[in-house]
């Protein structure tokens, strides 16, 4: 093998499939600058943009956001309008962007809880990408962890139940493809900003052997960069899935 060949085999082994991150930190941002939460989300909103265009050119090919979890409805309800405003400025602005690049646009967790404005836009989002075979950005919205695994517990009970499957044939591929990840990479890398070191319910099955990074970063300073270093702190690992 050429030395080339074997730097870029080097290169790839290094270079996480999938990255998923915690969004954290838009409201500690914005009380820093004595300004109003709103405008840490608006922030936050630049740093997905500038983020996944980042993750696009590195290769990643899943991109996985937690940017709005079946926890924060306790938040107050301006707030959380403020945020659903926001997404839908983001599908608006940014389509054409992610057709155009070839992107796949996913959303996991019950985004139908939504308004039925946000719904259909969601929806036409995911559809007019579709077809497209490049990279994928998916957005959990309304997700929670534990709720997805109870649902999955729920089907494989229920198809014990009608026969159609032994209850001994219940294992971790059985609960794996009952995930709304099922047919996603596996998850390489888990970072979360802000220097809160918690999953938050968050990918909880996935991310049992993927490489956990915590930054001190706030989510709207996130940027190529600091995407480059996660990407080369991962690729310091040594990942052995429980061998040696």
């Amino acid at each position: 093998m050429a030395a080339s060949d074997t730097a870029n085999a080097v290169a790839a082994a290094a270079l996480p499939r999938h990255v998923a991150i915690i969004m954290d930190g838009n409201g500690r941002w914005a009380k820093k600058r004595h300004l109003p939460r709103i405008a840490g989300h608006r922030k936050g909103v630049e740093a997905v943009r500038t983020v996944t265009r980042a993750a696009r050119a590195l290769g990643i090919e899943a991109l996985t956001l937690y940017a709005f979890s079946s926890e924060n409805w306790r938040r107050p309800e301006e707030e959380v309008g403020d945020l659903m405003g926001l997404l839908r400025h983001f599908i608006k602005s940014d389509l054409a962007e992610l057709v155009s690049e070839n992107v796949r646009l996913r959303v996991i967790g019950d985004y139908r809880k939504f308004s039925a404005d946000t719904v259909a836009m969601i929806d036409d989002a995911m559809a007019r990408t579709a077809g497209n075979t490049g990279p994928l950005l998916v957005i959990a919205l309304n997700y929670g962890s534990q709720a997805e695994l109870a649902a999955a517990a729920q089907e494989l009970a229920r198809r014990v139940r009608d026969g159609e499957m032994a209850a001994e044939a219940i294992d971790t591929e059985a609960i794996d493809g009952l995930l709304e990840t099922s047919d996603l990479p596996p998850l390489d890398l888990l970072i979360r900003t802000s220097g809160e070191q918690r999953l938050s319910n968050f990918l909880l099955w996935q991310a049992a052997y993927a490489e956990l990074l915590f930054v001190d970063t706030l989510w709207p300073d996130f940027n190529a960069e600091t995407l480059q270093e996660a990407i080369d702190a991962f690729g310091r690992r040594q990942r052995r899935f429980g061998g040696l």
